[in-house]
């Protein structure tokens, strides 16, 4: 069984930075790791995804501002977020891809104006 654990949401005013954490437990090979939002009354929308190579994809609307990086020996994605807008209020949630998929309980990060 994987259990992924989420850290780092909060609350941040605009221009800020905060880091997201995401540990997977369980002895899996992961091969995407990566990180979705959902705002209210909104889809849940791809942020960003990083391969076990370390080949990385971002939506456009948080490219140059957000970074992802993964530690492959501790199963743990991270996004860093910097120049944070109020439009990038959401809940975010963790994804991995191994034999299944997998989705974390959800941060939520507001951002204030």
């Amino acid at each position: 069984q994987v259990q992924l654990v989420e850290s780092g949401g909060g609350l941040v005013q605009a221009g800020g930075s905060l880091r997201l954490s995401c540990a997977a437990s369980g002895s899996i090979f992961i091969n995407l790791m990566g990180w979705y939002r959902q705002a209210p009354g909104k889809q849940r929308e791809l942020v960003a995804t990083i391969t076990i190579g370390g080949s990385t994809n971002y939506a456009d609307s948080v490219k140059g501002r957000f970074t992802i990086s993964r530690d492959n020996a501790k199963n743990t994605v991270y996004l860093q977020m910097n120049s944070l807008k109020p439009e990038d209020t959401a809940v975010y949630y963790c994804y991995v891809r191994a034999l299944n998929n997998y989705w974390g309980q959800g941060t939520q990060v507001t951002v204030s104006s």
